[in-house]
């Protein structure tokens, strides 16, 4: 045998299918086993990606009970490889049980060598798959943005426009909803910048009680209050030379805003109850799902700070505005959330994915990652369903994915637009469609637009 030969696990108790097994693929490096200990030892010792077992083992060989406990065995040890059920017609109720247990597929006796040779090599090109694609994840989870999921190209844009900021010093603001992840692309404007080498410091400014803050944010000497009992560094203190992060920065006290301007225009802090400027070299980036417009007319926000912060403003849409990226995210939490339990050939229904397209995902992100967790968990069989995802199938109505239906809904929403745009003057509503007269009436007869 080559070392360059693909392994293959014969689990089989009968000698003659044995020889015949091993003679029908003498391309393949063909390892044997006739019980679950000896399958179990060669798939710790070998780790072949295409395993084909019968399921009637010893001592249970009229059974399936010993083979279907070696299937669930072999897939804890080694979730990723492909078993294929070899049965007769009288075992084809076990073999698709087997199939619900996570194997891949299942072949009948007598076999086929060219049939049965053509799903082992299917097999085996899928296991290839999936390790090549955890290999590229594996390289890519030092990417600063290696957190981002999107084939938005809203979402898309704002990671250029991180990438474009990030070498610079400039404050940058970053705005949206929560739950879009604000503090994974702070932490990329981090990675990416000059500072990557210093520290990335963190405060959320809405967590911490408002007489806490300041001493939290600026630090304190000892004994500046009850209970100072030694010099305390605050987090932007801790932060020089790198990234300070302040996150829901529109729940900011007003007197700790003046102190932050201050701050920002000298680049110097004091402690609280000192009187020595302390020079500090820092990167500021903060975050809101407020609109600090509104605040600032409303004199919640000092005008001044707001736009000291809003150098650069980055502007984060809900998960909600970001075509295809529902159903991208659930397969990535998925996969993400099945390997952790011990669940790798999880899928979701259509009628689940259906709905996870069609809900508006008021949380965004965090509360897809949540629910996703929480249905791998749930669910019972190899099947994610609506039921297991909790979510409601009123929230929005889903949207056709049919091009007919899609063009035509587009066709109608364009169409009312020009004429209510125009007053409903053909000859403009023409121009401004760019067809001609005889093509919009034809159109506005279709619809049933008077």
């Amino acid at each position: 045998m080559t070392p360059d030969k693909k392994k293959l696990l014969v689990i089989e108790d009968d000698p003659g299918l044995q020889k015949q097994l091993r003679w029908s693929f003498d391309a393949y490096e063909v390892l044997m086993a006739s019980d679950r200990e000896s399958a179990l030892t060669q798939v710790r010792r070998h780790e072949p990606a295409v395993v084909t077992m019968d399921l009637g083992l010893p001592p249970d060989p009229d059974g399936a009970s010993e083979g279907l406990a070696t299937l669930q065995q072999i897939l804890a040890l080694a979730p990723d490889t492909k078993i294929i059920i070899l049965s007769g017609n009288q075992d084809r109720a076990n073999a698709v049980k087997a199939i619900g247990m996570g194997a891949y597929d299942f072949h009948q006796k007598p076999f086929d060598p060219e049939m049965l040779g053509l799903v082992i090599e299917r097999a085996g090109y899928l296991h290839a798959l999936q390790q090549e694609n955890r290999r590229m994840l594996q390289t890519q989870e030092d990417s600063p943005m290696s957190g981002i999921i999107s084939r938005d190209p809203g979402m898309l844009k704002v990671c250029r426009s991180v990438e474009k900021v990030a070498p610079s010093s400039a404050t940058v603001m970053l705005l949206g909803p929560s739950g879009t992840g604000k503090e994974l692309l702070a932490k990329a404007l981090h990675q990416l910048s000059p500072r990557q080498d210093k520290r990335f410091v963190a405060v959320n400014c809405a967590a911490i009680p408002e007489n806490l803050l300041e001493s939290e944010l600026f630090g304190y000497e000892k004994g500046a209050f009850t209970g100072a009992v030694k010099q305390t560094l605050g987090k932007i203190e801790m932060a020089n030379g790198g990234t300070f992060f302040l996150d829901e920065i529109g729940d900011l006290p007003m007197a700790l805003q003046a102190k932050l301007l201050r701050f920002l225009q000298e680049r110097v802090i004091e402690r609280v109850g000192g009187r020595t400027e302390i020079p500090i070299d820092v990167r500021i980036v903060c975050a809101t799902h407020q609109n600090l417009k509104e605040l600032s007319v409303a004199g919640r926000f000092r005008e001044d700070l707001y736009y000291r912060l809003s150098e650069i403003v980055v502007m984060i849409p809900p998960l909600k505005e970001r075509v295809g990226d529902a159903a991208l995210l659930a397969h990535h939490f998925k996969n993400k959330f099945s390997a952790k339990e011990g669940r790798s050939l999880l899928n979701f229904s259509p009628e689940a994915l259906a709905t996870i397209e069609a809900y508006s995902w008021p949380g965004n992100v965090r509360e897809m990652e949540n629910c996703i967790k929480r249905a791998v968990i749930m669910a019972d069989g190899p099947q994610i369903g609506i039921d297991d995802l909790g979510l409601s199938t009123l929230a929005a109505e889903e949207e056709p994915i049919n091009l007919r239906q899609v063009r035509d809904e587009a066709g109608y929403k364009a169409l009312v637009k020009a004429l209510a745009r125009v007053n409903g003057n053909i000859v403009k509503a023409a121009e401004l469609l760019g067809i001609s007269r005889p093509t919009l009436y034809d159109l506005m007869s279709r619809y049933g637009i008077k």
